[in-house]
C-alpha cells in the first residue's frame, strides 16, 4: 500500500481544490519526466521529483483530463501522496482517446506549478507482454497452446476480455534446435491452439512465441523458452 498523507496533506488538498496554495507557485520544485508507461492497457502515471533539499518529504497531487475536456479532475487516491507514480487505468479505461495528465508538488509549505504529461492514447502506446504459452507432447507431435496477456478489464459477466478485442492479433512460434543453435519459424496466425511436428534433435530443442500486431507492426517480447529433451 502506498504510503499516504495526513492533515498536511489534507490541508493542501483543499487549498489545491480552490485554486490557492501556501505561497506562489516554485518552479524548481515541479516533478519532471512526467509520463505514461503502459503495459497491457495497465497505465500508470511516473514521474521525478524536482530541487526539492535533502531528505525533504514532498507530497504530490495529480490531475487528469480526457483531450477536449476543459476541467481536470482529481484522482483521490493520488492526492497528497509520497509514491512516484499513480495508476490511471480505471480513469483511462476509453482506449482510443487521447488523456493528459498533471502532478506538482507540495514542500515545506510551497507548491510548484504543473508538470503535464505529452498526449497519451492506451491503444495506440501500450505495449505487449509476450503470450503465456504451455506445449505437451502427443504421439511426436507438439500442441502449443497460447493466450494473450491479461488486461484490466471484464465484461458484464466478470469474465477477462482478450486483447484480441483491441487489435488483429498474430501469434507467431519457433523451435530452436539446442545442437544447431538454429531458429527456425513454424508457424504464424491467429489460431491459439498450434499442432506442430517435433523436430528430430538428439540435444533437443525449445519453443517461444511471441505477439505481433500488423496495423503498427509492432511485435511483443518472445516468452520464456520451453525446452524439450529428446531420447
Amino acid at each position: 500500500m502506498r504510503p499516504r498523507a495526513g492533515f498536511l496533506g489534507v490541508l493542501l488538498g483543499l487549498l489545491l481544490a480552490h485554486g490557492a496554495g501556501t505561497q506562489r507557485a516554485h518552479a524548481p520544485l515541479k516533478p519532471q519526466r512526467v509520463q505514461f508507461q503502459s503495459r497491457n492497457f495497465h497505465n500508470v502515471l511516473h514521474w521525478q521529483p524536482g530541487k526539492v533539499p535533502a531528505g525533504d518529504l514532498s507530497l504530490y497531487f495529480v490531475q487528469y483530463k480526457m483531450y477536449g475536456q476543459r476541467q481536470w479532475h482529481n484522482k483521490e487516491a493520488c492526492w497528497g501522496i509520497r509514491a512516484l507514480l499513480c495508476d490511471l487505468t480505471n480513469e483511462t479505461s476509453a482506449v482510443q482517446e487521447p488523456y493528459y495528465a498533471r502532478v506538482r508538488t507540495a514542500s515545506a509549505g510551497v507548491l510548484s506549478g504543473w508538470s503535464t504529461t505529452q498526449r497519451f492514447t492506451p491503444w495506440w502506446e501500450t505495449k505487449l507482454d509476450p503470450p503465456v504459452m504451455n506445449i505437451t507432447q502427443i504421439n511426436g507431435s507438439l500442441v502449443v497452446v497460447l493466450r494473450a496477456p491479461d488486461l484490466p478489464y471484464k465484461d458484464q459477466k466478470g469474465k477477462n476480455i482478450s486483447m484480441e478485442n483491441y487489435y488483429e492479433i498474430v501469434y507467431r512460434v519457433f523451435i530452436i534446435n539446442n545442437s544447431l543453435e538454429k531458429e527456425r519459424k513454424v508457424y504464424e496466425g491467429a489460431h491459439r491452439v498450434v499442432e506442430i511436428q517435433a523436430p528430430a534433435s538428439r540435444s533437443g530443442y525449445c519453443v517461444v512465441a511471441e505477439m505481433y500486431r500488423p496495423m503498427f507492426d509492432r511485435s511483443s517480447h518472445r516468452s520464456e523458452e520451453r525446452c524439450v529433451k529428446t531420447a
